[in-house]
């Protein structure tokens, strides 16, 4: 069972958000936070964030994999088109007005506990069953803010990093910002 860690969220968020604006400077590009949120602004951001996730595990499932392939987008691929959309409704988000594009991130990670650890081993030696000991995915998109399209998406289920240290974000931000557009931001 998976138990927050306030502390390490926070510290993830700050460390993340620091190098994030470290790369993207770098890039020639500004970062603006998005205001904080409240009442049904707050609810509009929830809304898109998981919508931003559904739309993001799609493209990953029926993009990514060109044998799973939607019998809609079989043709478009061929063609090499990425034709993904959160819809317009992202131009109404708080602070949306004052950005052209949006960087949506999505960044989850799980340490495995001592006993958690001691269990993967025994595990292992035992009965030959493998346990995770923890998990750290993430997956980062763009998105144009007039049309809600989704412009370019990048993803991986076993990102490196710790991002409770400065070095570890800085890492993980390098691998989810891995060839974004107008970067030589390449695969490590």
């Amino acid at each position: 069972m998976f138990e927050p860690n306030a502390e390490w969220t926070e510290q993830a968020k700050s460390n993340i958000q620091v190098a994030l604006e470290d790369l993207q400077s770098r890039l020639g590009n500004e970062v603006i936070v998005a205001p904080e949120a409240y009442g049904k602004d707050a609810q509009a951001v929830e809304e898109h964030m998981a919508l931003f996730a559904a739309v993001s595990q799609a493209v990953i499932e029926y993009q990514f994999f060109v044998g799973n392939r939607l019998p809609t987008k079989k043709r478009d691929n061929k063609d090499n088109v990425f034709d993904w959309s959160l819809g317009d409704g992202v131009s109404r988000l708080p602070g949306a007005k004052s950005a052209d594009y949006a960087l949506f991130i999505y960044n989850k990670d799980a340490y495995g506990s001592t006993g958690r650890k001691i269990l993967q081993a025994v595990a292992l030696l035992g009965p030959g069953i493998a346990v995770k000991s923890g998990e750290h995915v993430g997956y980062a998109g763009l998105v144009d803010l007039r049309t809600g399209d989704l412009l370019w998406l990048n993803a991986d289920a076993a990102m490196g990093g710790d991002v409770r240290e400065i070095d570890g974000s800085q890492k993980r931000v390098r691998q989810l910002l891995e060839e974004f557009p107008g970067s030589d931001i390449g695969k490590e």
